[in-house]
C-alpha cells in the first residue's frame, strides 16, 4: 500500500481506480491474473505512529498497549481490511465475470534495530520501530524482538480470520512468520 495506511487506502477511490484500470488492460488484452496477491496493513502497525501501540517501559505496564493493538488491529484494521477485500474481488467480478483467488499475506518477524529495508533507500528507507521503541524507553533489542513477534502473531491471526469468512471464502492468508531470518 505505500506509505499510506491501509484505511486511508480504502478510504480513497483513486487507488482502486488504479486496480481497476490495471484489471481493464489485462482484460483487453484477453489476460486475466491467476490471483491477486494482495499487501496491506504494515504501516498500520509499523508506521510513524507506532509508538502508541506500547505502553512505556518505565510505565510496570505490559509492553504493549492490548486496548489500542485490539483497536487498531481487532477493529479499524479488520474492517479495513474486510472492505478492501470486498471492493478488490467486486473489481475482479466486474472485470472477468469471475471470483478471483486473493492472496493476503502477513509479516514475518522483524529485527527493530533501526535499519531500513534493504539497508534502507528509495521508497523503504527506514527507520521503522526503533525510533517507537526508543521514544517509550525499551533500549534491549532482545525485548524489542519479542514484543514485535507477539504484535505480529496477532497481526497475523487477524488476517487469518479474515481470510475463507463469509464471502471471502476465496480469500487465502499467506503466514510469512519463519521465513526470514531475524537473529540478532
Amino acid at each position: 500500500t505505500g506509505e499510506r495506511e491501509l484505511y486511508d487506502n480504502v478510504a480513497d477511490p483513486n487507488q482502486l481506480d488504479k486496480l481497476a484500470r490495471k484489471l481493464q488492460r489485462l482484460r483487453e488484452r484477453d489476460r486475466a491474473p491467476r490471483a491477486i496477491l494482495l499487501s496491506a496493513g504494515g504501516n498500520d502497525i509499523a508506521g510513524d505512529e507506532f509508538a502508541v501501540l506500547l505502553n512505556h517501559k518505565g510505565s510496570g505496564l505490559s509492553a504493549l498497549n492490548d486496548q489500542v493493538v485490539d483497536g487498531v488491529l481487532g477493529s479499524r484494521l479488520r474492517q479495513a481490511m474486510i472492505s478492501l477485500l470486498a471492493a478488490v474481488t467486486h473489481l475482479c467480478e466486474q472485470t472477468f465475470r469471475a471470483r478471483l483467488p486473493i492472496l493476503l499475506h502477513g509479516y514475518d518477524y522483524p529485527v527493530p534495530d533501526g535499519r531500513g529495508y534493504l539497508g534502507g533507500f528509495w521508497m523503504l528507507p527506514g527507520p521503522w520501530l526503533e525510533p517507537g521503541f526508543r521514544r517509550k524507553g525499551f533500549t534491549d533489542l532482545r525485548e524489542r524482538c519479542a514484543v514485535m513477534e507477539t504484535l505480529i502473531d496477532r497481526y497475523n491471526a487477524v488476517l487469518a480470520e479474515v481470510a475463507g469468512g463469509p464471502g471471502l471464502e476465496h480469500v487465502r492468508h499467506l503466514d510469512l512468520r519463519g521465513t526470514l531470518s531475524n537473529e540478532l
